[in-house]
């Protein structure tokens, strides 16, 4: 083999091994999530108040949240790289003698169902806290006056909606670069006619005739 063709092979596996480093990762991330319960027990024993510990969930929760963007981004990109490089070797017949995926990039840095998967739970999660908060906290209070209330009640909500706002802002940033990258590096083009790519590629299922 030539240099070059040694150097695009351990280039391929090494984007193989940054891909399974970003599930290790959120993995990690999920396992925080699952820890973090402990502050709602703290809370419950009264030694931390239930506020503060629900707003310390909603950032791990946001944490998760980013640690899914990032690992979207990281594994489009690498296989956007792992494309590139079949496309060095593999020819139009090989769409059907091998696999199809290597003729297009997934669109729109689309999130694959696995991290779809650790994204829906940190969502689910998060909403089942945030309703415990409300039902515990800011429910029974509605009918006092003005001035009982509480700022720190209030804290939670604060923090959700300045999550959401960092969460939202990393999105279109990682979908920008995402599409950037596939745009200044596109690769050998390939002609898919008569492939059609659907959900498992990121791209609308569709049915079969």
């Amino acid at each position: 083999m030539t240099d070059r063709n040694d150097f695009l092979k351990s280039m391929y596996e090494q984007m193989f091994r940054d891909i399974d480093q970003h599930y290790t990762i959120v993995w990690q991330s999920a396992g925080t999530v699952f820890a973090s319960f402990a502050i709602i027990a703290l809370s419950e024993k009264q030694l931390i108040p239930i506020d503060l510990g629900v707003s310390i969930l909603v950032i791990v929760f946001s944490w998760l949240f980013l640690n899914v963007i990032e690992c979207s981004y990281w594994y489009n990109r690498n296989l956007c790289i792992i494309a590139n490089i079949e496309r060095q070797f593999l020819t139009k017949a090989d769409l059907k003698d091998i696999h199809y995926y290597f003729g297009k990039h997934r669109p729109n840095n689309r999130m694959n169902s696995y991290l779809e998967t650790q994204a829906y739970l940190g969502g689910i999660l998060a909403i089942l806290v945030l309703l415990y908060h409300f039902i515990a906290r800011v429910l029974p209070n509605l009918s006092q006056p003005w001035t009982s209330f509480d700022p720190l009640r209030s804290l939670p909500y604060v923090m959700s909606a300045a999550a959401l706002l960092v969460i939202l802002r990393r999105h279109r940033h990682r979908l920008e670069d995402y599409n950037n990258f596939v745009r200044e590096s596109p690769g050998i083009p390939v002609d898919t006619t008569g492939v059609t790519y659907g959900g498992g590629h990121g791209y609308p299922r569709t049915k079969p005739d």
